[in-house]
């Protein structure tokens, strides 16, 4: 008789006499799968909006010119100078067009674009309110920051006499798309602006600040003629963000910094995050993988004089631990499936009873088909795993010694 039909007979037999064993350890496993699976899509679903609300409205890399210290001609060993530090002012990159096309060349990195961001006054009646005025180039601004998806009125074309800015501003000068609002410079230097489109990025207070406009004007308006004070990047990974930036400041000597810098506290938050994650997911392993050992490792003790025949009719020890591997096998491919089934009932009864502050879906009833696979896989491995040891030793029983217990 061929192996696997003799084994796999065995097996189902000792799984249909101890059902209420199959059925517990089948249930342990289930959950473990569907925990496993639910949690694993749950954190990244979380992990990836979080990202996207966060990084959506930002670039990935910022560079800058340098920031101005003083010097001295003090020797080191006069400790008692003081110096007092230098006050910044708005400074242009040095030959910021090749440093941009330096950018865009270096690997990873997807988008650049320049811009002029420097600080001013948005006037409209008697309100004068204090905003970030950023020129942009608006195409090449877009592919770093897709503002057309931020869009509550008008569109994102800065360009010309055209400004753009957010709704919370908006709201406080009484303004909509079409009307016309003053920017005002530090300096006094003014111009008169339509409003082409108003925004929402979900940050009230960006969106009480941000003004876009033109590059040309916001040079002609912050006195930097054909100067940008930063350009923006978006690259491929998010996390070699930090690798590129640290490989564009040794190659242009700007300071450069990238979102790992500037938002320490997210990444640490998503880097606990997925720690909790891995531990959760080795608990639940270890403690199917013992659910299961330890079934099986009954099972052999109560099965000696049973096994002892068995390798008395010429079952060679192959095929009696092919009778356990087959169980703890079939723990796992069982468990996984009824586990995939019921992460997707959990996952789909979380979307309706979560919402985003917009009422927007918060998380996605869909399954990561890479995650069930990889649940799946895991499982069947410790199920195999875990009946590795009781099948090796029912393999091992003496027949004589089994037969006489």
């Amino acid at each position: 008789m061929p192996r696997l039909p003799f084994a796999l007979m065995v097996s189902l037999r000792y799984l249909r006499e101890g059902r209420m064993q199959t059925l517990l350890i089948l249930a342990g496993v289930t959950g473990g799968v569907a925990v496993i699976i639910f949690l694993t899509t749950l954190i990244s679903q979380l992990q990836a909006s979080i990202i996207d609300k966060t990084l959506g409205s930002q670039a990935h890399i910022v560079l800058k010119a340098p920031k101005a210290a003083n010097r001295t001609t003090l020797p080191p060993s006069q400790t008692a100078a003081i110096v007092q530090p230098r006050a910044q002012v708005l400074r242009a990159i040095d030959q910021w067009a090749a440093v941009a096309q330096l950018a865009r060349q270096t690997a990873g990195v997807l988008a650049a674009s320049p811009m002029l961001s420097g600080a001013g006054f948005a006037v409209r009646g008697d309100a004068s309110l204090p905003v970030a005025m950023m020129g942009v180039e608006p195409q090449a601004y877009q592919r770093i920051v897709q503002m057309d998806k931020y869009l509550k009125a008008g569109r994102f074309d800065p360009t010309g006499t055209n400004a753009v800015i957010g709704t919370e501003l908006a709201k406080d000068l009484g303004v909509t798309v079409g009307d016309k609002i003053r920017l005002v410079t530090m300096e006094g230097r003014s111009d008169t602006f339509t409003v082409a489109g108003v925004f929402d990025i979900g940050n009230r207070d960006l969106n009480r600040r941000w003004v876009f406009t033109s590059i040309s004007v916001a040079q002609t308006l912050l006195d930097l003629p054909g100067g940008v004070t930063q350009i923006d990047l978006r690259v491929t990974n998010l996390f070699e963000a930090q690798g590129i930036a640290q490989t564009l400041q040794r190659r242009t000597g700007l300071n450069v910094e990238s979102w790992m810098q500037t938002n320490a506290q997210l990444l640490s938050a998503l880097n606990s995050q997925s720690m909790s994650n891995n531990l959760i997911r080795s608990f639940v392993t270890l403690i199917v993988a013992v659910g299961i050992a330890s079934v099986l490792v009954v099972s052999v003790v109560q099965k000696q004089k049973e096994i002892g025949i068995l390798r008395a009719m010429g079952a060679s020890p192959r095929r009696i631990m092919a009778v356990f591997l087959l169980q703890g096998g079939f723990y796992g491919l069982v468990g996984s499936a009824l586990g995939a089934a019921l992460s997707l009932g959990l996952l789909q009864f979380f979307s309706k009873i979560t919402r985003n502050a917009d009422g927007s879906v918060l998380v996605s009833p869909d399954l990561d088909t890479s995650v069930v696979i990889g649940a799946c896989v895991l499982a069947l491995v410790v199920g195999l795993l875990a009946a590795a040891l009781p099948a090796r030793r029912a393999a091992r029983l003496d027949p004589v010694q089994a037969i006489r217990v």
